[in-house]
């Protein structure tokens, strides 16, 4: 299994059975639920940590639950992805509501990406944002990254955001 990561003020670790429950109040929010849909049950929330260990066995790299270090909560997530059929890795990010608006989409995006393209050595890494998502562009805006083309993923239009080695 990959090693955790860390940032000043989180832990990027591998998912716990524990975790269900705060993803799912995760994918329940208004604000989440504009972008992932609202018909995610519980149990499709275990499948999904199932199937990002599962990603993390074959790839060797993943999704990671971030732990926000002063609770010890589930803050969301953050990683690399790159499922069969995808043209590129992406740089993926989510945040809890009750974490959102502290930068922590930002430092867990930069420590992955960081990693992404230093300890792993991979040559291209992407955001795939939806274009009403405003708030992921600016993440990925702050992280040096520019628009590049335009990937279908689950049937709707998202954009591509190319990232640069630094």
């Amino acid at each position: 299994m990959a090693a955790e990561l860390e940032t000043e003020r989180l832990r990027l670790r591998q998912w716990r059975e524990i975790d269900v429950d705060p993803l799912y109040a995760f994918y329940r929010d208004p604000q989440s639920q504009a972008i992932y849909g609202s018909d995610i049950s519980r149990s499709d929330v275990w499948r999904r940590i199932a199937l990002i260990v599962g990603h993390f066995q074959i790839r060797g790299f993943g999704l990671y639950a971030l732990e926000d270090k002063e609770s010890l909560e589930l803050a969301g997530y953050a990683g690399l992805w790159f499922p069969d059929g995808w043209d590129d890795i992406e740089v993926g990010y989510g945040i809890a509501p009750k974490f959102r608006g502290r930068g922590y989409a930002t430092e867990a995006a930069r420590r992955v990406r960081d990693h992404g393209f230093g300890k792993l050595g991979l040559p291209s890494l992407v955001s795939y944002i939806n274009p009403t998502n405003v708030t992921s562009i600016r993440v990925a805006e702050k992280l040096g990254a520019a628009p590049d083309g335009e990937f279908i993923m689950h049937g709707k239009p998202h954009m591509i955001y190319r990232h640069i080695s630094t």
